[in-house]
């Protein structure tokens, strides 16, 4: 894949200078255009602008960089965008690949690295920050499920007793144990469900479907 023209979206001039020299040093020969604000970019893409890989800040002082990769997409769906931002955040990751981003970069990392990520899309490689990749997987992950306690079939019992409110004593007169036998399973029951009264185990025994 060659690329001849590349556009930059980014209002700070020292970002704008060495985002530049990554994609020279990524694309040797490129010619680049730079814009520092939503309605330049607007303005430059509607005379006539036509990149084949685009450079795009996300938090402009006029607006959000979301707005240009979408038109991009719309008169140039070849066009590689690829987010230079500081944000790593699903606010601003998400929208951005809805709008169309082929790749996500963050500026924290050394120009070298830019460069790489860049030259890495001959060979098929997103240009996507290790970072941005991590909370991409985790974005598709299902939820974490997490531990239940085991607790054994006379500990269940007397969990089920005591979160419908009747005390050890009744506890022990129902299942014909002695008060002391009961008051151990108790603790262990607190121990296993990390709770310190019997209102907390009431509410895990809910949770379990017990009562």
């Amino acid at each position: 894949m060659y690329f001849r023209h590349g556009f930059i979206l980014e209002d700070l001039p020292e970002s704008q200078q060495w985002l530049g020299q990554a994609l020279v040093a990524a694309f040797p020969g490129i010619t680049i255009q730079t814009t520092s604000s939503v309605q330049e970019a607007h303005r430059t893409l509607a005379g006539g602008c036509a990149p084949d890989v685009a450079l795009i800040d996300l938090g402009l002082p006029d607006g959000s960089g979301v707005s240009i990769i979408e038109e991009i997409k719309k008169t140039r769906p070849h066009c590689l965008c690829v987010v230079t931002s500081i944000y790593n955040d699903d606010a601003h990751v998400f929208p951005a690949l809805r709008a169309g981003a082929t790749g996500y970069l963050l500026k924290d990392q050394p120009i070298a690295v830019i460069v790489l990520a860049l030259q890495g899309i001959a060979s098929g490689t997103p240009p996507i920050s290790p970072a941005i990749a991590r909370r991409m997987l985790a974005f598709f992950q299902p939820p974490a499920v997490p531990d239940v306690p085991v607790l054994t079939e006379r500990e269940t019992e007397v969990l089920r007793i005591i979160a419908k409110g009747l005390t050890q004593s009744e506890c022990a007169r129902l299942l014909e144990l002695s008060p002391h036998t009961v008051s151990g399973y108790v603790k262990d029951i607190y121990r296993k469900l990390n709770v310190c009264s019997r209102a907390e185990a009431a509410l895990v025994a809910r949770d379990l479907g017990l009562v």
